[in-house]
């Protein structure tokens, strides 16, 4: 199992890396549409679909990525989808989380696939865009949902007590919660300071909401991100759980499918770059 993470986590360096790094954008445009796509397969064959459906379903929503930059909508500015998706998993997602992985087989298998489709979309253009917005700032919110993940795994695990989700998932605690959100201050801190003495090709997120919203803005902005990790993370846990799958497909050996390795970036990217435009 070991041997096939670290396969798997390689191969994908090395499509990525190239890709985040090369001088135009649309490299990492293409490579994360394909990947979004394969997301989409995944989210419609965990809510009733059949294999064709799965496929075709996956196949519009990359048609859909590819459409919009087609028409210019891959941008580092202001877009009307950051506050749709801001609203859509700050309601929807509380809503889902409140009623629990029993009820989510209860709505219709089309308001599912709809409300998968425009988490997935929102998260590529706002993802994509990101990009456009300069390598630091992407790499900035990728390391924001990395930094709190681990430091809510570390400090679960160490000081976890109170369980957040029992039915969702038993494995988080709120202060696992706490600990990842301490993590994300404290990598911010560490990335502002590094702005400002190498100056990169770009402002960091981070530099970008202390410079908007001041430090209590960043710090709220910052708890508030973190904790919207968690939400998307939930969220694909309970849409597994209804399903009863352990992982969304098995795509990625040793870490499960696509979505279970993008499931807290659905959520921040578009809210990130929702409050980078304000």
């Amino acid at each position: 199992m070991l041997k096939q993470r670290v396969i798997t986590a390689v191969v994908l360096l090395i499509i990525l890396l190239p890709a985040m790094f090369a001088p135009m954008a649309w490299p990492f445009a293409l490579v994360t549409l394909l990947m979004i796509g394969a997301a989409g397969w995944e989210w419609a064959r965990l809510n009733a679909a059949g294999s064709a459906l799965a496929i075709g379903f996956g196949v519009l929503l990359a048609a859909a990525c590819a459409g919009a930059m087609a028409a210019g909508w891959v941008h580092p500015g202001a877009s009307p989808a950051w506050w749709l998706a801001f609203a859509v998993w700050v309601l929807g997602g509380a809503l889902a989380l409140r009623v629990g992985p029993s009820a989510w087989p209860q709505l219709p298998a089309v308001a599912r696939w709809v409300l998968g489709f425009a988490a997935l979309w929102t998260a590529w253009l706002a993802l994509a865009s990101a990009r456009t917005s300069g390598v630091n700032y992407l790499l900035s919110v990728l390391c924001l949902v990395w930094a709190a993940d681990i430091a809510a795994y570390f400090g679960g695990k160490a000081f976890g007590r109170r369980k957040l989700a029992l039915a969702i998932s038993p494995g988080k605690s709120w202060e696992g919660v706490w600990s990842g959100m301490l993590g994300v201050l404290v990598l911010a801190g560490a990335w502002i300071a590094l702005d400002r003495s190498i100056q990169p090709d770009s402002a960091s997120l981070y530099t970008l909401l202390l410079q908007r919203f001041g430090v209590i803005g960043l710090v709220l902005s910052l708890v508030f991100l973190s904790a919207m990790s968690v939400v998307g993370d939930l969220v694909e846990s309970l849409v597994k759980r209804a399903a009863g799958a352990k992982d969304s497909s098995g795509l990625l050996p040793g870490h499960g499918g696509v979505l279970d390795r993008v499931d807290a970036l659905l959520p921040v990217f578009p809210i990130a770059m929702a409050l980078s435009s304000l």
